[in-house]
């Protein structure tokens, strides 16, 4: 028998807005511990018993990200498999169920998003060991979290008879949508309720016979996307019509509330939480002797239950109870604890002025590493630019602008027009406008340098790639 963790790596990044963002979203921020959360997803999966390499599935803009920080911890990956466009989850877990069966007949499906915390391993492992036993009895297994709190913002679902089969397993009654706080408050004292956590255990083909059954238009579109998928270096690009083609709908509406083989595991004591705002992950952040979380270069006098964190600047608060404040280098948010489920709404307001705060940091990851933008003004803009050891950016071109390149830290191989230069620390050299370049990093060390452009238009559009390592087509 084997288990396959499916994870699913996709996130629009509004929720804990400004530090995630759409172009860099909360899975790969590092929110609660060292590692991003998707790392430490898939470091838990890991470790669970039979567990095999993990099919994650994501974005084509996060695929590099998403396979960057896998290889970081030491983990590869099954399948990376990329989703054309977003169908939400019952499509995306149909294509994992097509790729488990695959590589085993008879597998098993862990089905777990990118962006939860559990703090409790041995907890979540027994969940998973009752869950096992359960989909071997051919159930399609969620797993239903015991409510601590009358928690409006999680479905909930109601326990029927218990199921023989494993411990703290139990029949489906009813899912339930997000209650309002009188009835969460009368589903936490009637203690048959469990929060909905998104998480599900079955063998892959019981999955697909069931979605056949409710959306067989569903499953013909995953079964052919994948048959027209191709291999493109790391990831398995799905085909981008058959999948567009395929209805949108989470597991929970397209199988698990209209199967009548669904069963629910008293998931407890995982210390778990989906991190839906701040003030969540602030409940589960270490708070000093007056309920304060401080993180990075802050300073708190008279504050109470006020979650302060810093990337780039000192924040100082004075006198202050039950606040959020977030710094990052281009934008700082200030909210009430009982305010943050509107945060979504600050970025619509950026989206639709068409500010980049609303997807994009200033630092962005490039598969070969990032840039950060530093300064701009008319007809100039400032970059710190990182390229991983190995790694080297496109052979390109530029119609409207020059660059500066000045070594701060390591070895730089840049091809400029007919030569090759190697360049170490405070050597610099300049590439004209319209010559074709390149920058390498031919060591062993992370190669760090300052670009600074000048020219009538500096968008990164302005680009044409005549080589790439990694499949970016020119433009």
């Amino acid at each position: 028998m084997t288990l396959i963790p499916i994870i699913l790596g996709g996130g629009s990044g509004t929720r804990l807005w400004p530090l995630s963002r759409s172009g860099y979203p909360k899975q790969y921020l590092a929110l609660h511990g060292d590692d991003s959360l998707l790392q430490q997803t898939a470091l838990r999966a890991a470790t669970l018993p039979g567990a095999i390499a993990p099919i994650l599935i994501t974005s084509e803009a996060q695929r590099f990200l998403a396979a960057e920080q896998l290889r970081s911890i030491g983990l590869a990956a099954g399948a990376i498999v990329l989703e054309p466009c977003a169908r939400n989850t019952a499509p995306a877990v149909a294509v994992g169920a097509l790729l488990a069966l695959r590589q085993d007949p008879d597998a098993h499906i862990l089905v777990l998003p990118s962006d939860h915390v559990i703090q409790n391993h041995e907890a979540f492992a027994d969940a998973v060991s009752s869950a096992l036993a359960l989909s071997c009895a051919g159930r399609l297994v969620t797993f239903g979290i015991e409510p601590t709190a009358p928690e409006t913002g999680y479905g909930y679902i109601r326990r029927g008879a218990p199921i023989a089969a494993a411990a703290n397993g139990f029949a489906v009654d009813a899912f339930v949508e997000k209650p309002d706080r009188a009835r969460a408050e009368a589903f936490l004292a009637e203690g048959h309720y469990a929060w909905n956590s998104g998480m599900f255990l079955f063998r892959a083909a019981a999955y697909l016979e069931e979605l056949g059954r409710f959306e067989p238009a569903m499953l013909a579109a995953a079964e052919l996307a994948v048959e027209r998928g191709h291999e493109d270096l790391d990831f398995l690009r799905l085909d981008a019509e058959a999948f567009a083609a395929s209805p949108s709908n989470s597991i929970d509406y397209a199988v698990m509330e209209r199967t009548d083989r669904a069963a629910v595991v008293a998931a407890r004591d995982l210390a778990w939480s989906d991190i839906g705002s701040w003030s969540s992950l602030s409940d589960i952040s270490p708070a000093d002797e007056n309920g304060n979380t401080l993180i990075g270069d802050t300073l708190a006098e008279n504050c109470r239950g006020t979650y302060l964190r810093a990337e780039h600047r000192m924040i100082a608060a004075i006198g202050v109870d039950d606040l959020i404040v977030v710094e990052t280098a281009d934008a700082v948010l200030v909210a009430r604890k009982s305010d943050v489920q509107n945060v979504k709404t600050i970025v619509e307001r950026l989206a639709s002025a068409g500010r980049s705060e609303a997807n994009l940091h200033r630092r962005v990851f490039r598969p070969w590493g990032s840039y950060e933008g530093l300064d701009d003004g008319e007809r100039f803009q400032v970059k710190r630019i990182v390229v991983n050891p190995g790694a080297s950016l496109s052979l390109q071109m530029h119609y409207h602008r020059a660059e500066h390149w000045i070594v701060v830290r390591g070895t730089a191989r840049i091809t400029n027009g007919e030569a090759v230069l190697l360049l170490t620390e405070n050597q610099s050299t300049y590439i004209p406008l319209g010559t074709v370049h390149r920058l390498e990093n031919p060591g062993k060390l992370p190669l760090e340098l300052i670009e600074v452009q000048s020219g009538s238009y500096l968008g990164e559009d302005d680009i044409v790639r005549f080589e790439d390592s990694y499949g970016r087509t020119a433009r």
